[in-house]
């Protein structure tokens, strides 16, 4: 009966996260580039300013950078790391190239969501901002559309409690630290009838308890703590993976030449050119979306948070999200996968990355394989931040901004605590199938809205420009 329930879960979730979800999230990505006339390519530059920039003034609750970081801390994870390398192995290196188209179009999404986040907005007396997609679809679409706003913020609380906030993450992060210090599960404790590893239940209290400090001080602490940890961590793994590209110099334009030619089948027999050409557009362009989040929804919740008096400059700074996670780590990441020639050797997932890292940095195996562990802890752990505050909002706007909400908002942080401190325990794939699902069903009513209102983002960017 598992089984069979397990197997259904799996054909459903092939089905959306397959050709036709890929297509919407593309197709509106496309539409919208178009009707800002490539915004995001004359416009990065400016972005990129905004970003460091800081606002003065303005509604809202945390600063532009830390709105930014807090959607980054939701956004780069598991997928920059693992993702790119799954893409590679399956699709070839030229599913780097379609996760860089996915990401170019993901910018005007990503924008857009931006853009609606803040014009949509509601802002309490205590100067308590509250904004997403369920907001500009009620409040931009209309109450008549405020079912679907119930829906999303219903499918987003489900993905942020059960499934990528916590199980999947704790996992990701008690699995990396057990595969560092306890790959044999030497020293282990027998729970529940099972045998788990003493590093599994140890990094699994450990990062509870951290969470746990920072998830009940509510979005000022998680954007405090996202503002520390997401640059210092980006910018270590960026800088190893610099060392890597630097000691294989030599070979980087290869690598390039191998990209573009896997990207349109150049090398591939006639009659299998196609073939090679779909399977690297559909892995890169899947784990491109994935991965930036553009057109899910969720990162314009963390914008809405911003200190600004400007929908188009906020739309500006959530756009460069998009450029951070794709254009800059998933690339990095995908070139020392290809200058090591780590990603046609039989290896899966995060191992193809760990490869990369160890025949790529001049230092001992053990330490190269500890930073990149570091790396995959840090990503997680502050995914875990993100999405419970990303949940936390759903919750909100589906309780109706109540008496109780205060109540209710604590009782579910201790909740998703509870939910973090089980999940190295749970092996139930369905579990993480069920998420992949909700993920991609609180897509849909997000990119009707954005449709709905691209005349709203153009008339604002055209106000603002």
């Amino acid at each position: 009966m598992e089984t069979q329930i397990n197997e259904i879960l799996s054909n459903i979730n092939n089905f959306l996260w397959g050709v036709p979800l890929i297509t919407l999230i593309l197709s509106v990505g496309i539409f919208l580039t178009f009707k800002l006339k490539f915004l995001q390519l004359f416009k990065l530059p400016t972005a990129l300013k905004f970003m460091l920039k800081n606002e003065e003034g303005g509604d809202g609750e945390v600063t532009s950078f830390g709105a930014l970081c807090t959607a980054l801390s939701a956004t780069i994870g598991t997928g920059n790391i693992v993702g790119v390398a799954t893409a590679i192995s399956e699709g070839g290196p030229g599913a780097l190239f379609w996760m860089w188209i996915a990401a170019f179009f993901g910018m005007a999404t990503k924008y857009a969501e931006g853009v609606l986040a803040i014009k949509y907005r509601v802002i309490s007396k205590d100067n308590h901002a509250l904004g997403g997609p369920f907001y500009y679809i009620e409040n931009g679409m209309g109450r008549n559309f405020k079912w679907l706003a119930k829906i999303f913020a219903f499918f987003c609380l489900c993905v942020g409690l059960f499934g990528i906030g916590t199980f999947t993450q704790i996992n990701g992060i008690s699995s990396a630290v057990n595969n560092f210090f306890d790959p044999q599960n030497l020293w282990t404790v027998n729970i529940f009838e099972k045998e788990y590893s003493w590093t599994i239940i140890i990094a699994g209290l450990l990062v509870t308890i951290c969470a746990a400090l920072v998830i009940i001080g509510g979005i000022k602490r998680i954007a405090n703590v996202s503002q520390i940890v997401i640059p210092f961590m980006a910018i270590t793994y960026f800088l190893a993976c610099i060392i890597i590209l630097i000691k294989n110099a030599n070979v980087i334009p290869s690598a390039f030449q191998a990209i573009f030619e896997s990207a349109f089948g150049l090398k591939a027999a006639a009659g299998g050119a196609m073939g090679t050409i779909l399977i690297a557009m559909q892995k890169g362009i899947a784990r491109g979306i994935f991965s930036n989040e553009a057109g899910l929804g969720s990162a314009p919740i963390a914008a809405a948070a911003a200190k600004t008096k400007n929908s188009a400059r906020q739309g500006l700074v959530s756009m460069t999200g998009t450029f951070i996670d794709t254009i800059i780590i998933c690339t990095m990441t995908g070139l020392c996968i290809i200058v090591t020639n780590s990603w046609n050797i039989g290896l899966e997932g995060v191992n193809i990355t760990t490869n990369a890292f160890i025949n790529g940095l001049p230092f001992d195996s053990v330490i190269s394989s500890f930073i990149l562990m570091l790396c995959l802890v840090f990503f997680a752990f502050t995914t875990i931040l993100g999405w419970n505050y990303y949940s936390e909002r759903c919750l909100e706007y589906m309780t109706g901004n109540s008496k109780k909400i205060k109540k209710i908002l604590t009782a579910y942080r201790w909740l998703y605590i509870l939910a973090i401190l089980i999940g190295p325990f749970m092996t139930i794939s369905a579990v993480w199938t069920i998420a992949d699902i909700f993920n991609a069903l609180m897509a849909i009513p997000n990119l009707i809205a954005i449709i709905f209102l691209s005349k709203t983002v153009a008339d604002e960017t055209k106000k603002f420009l």
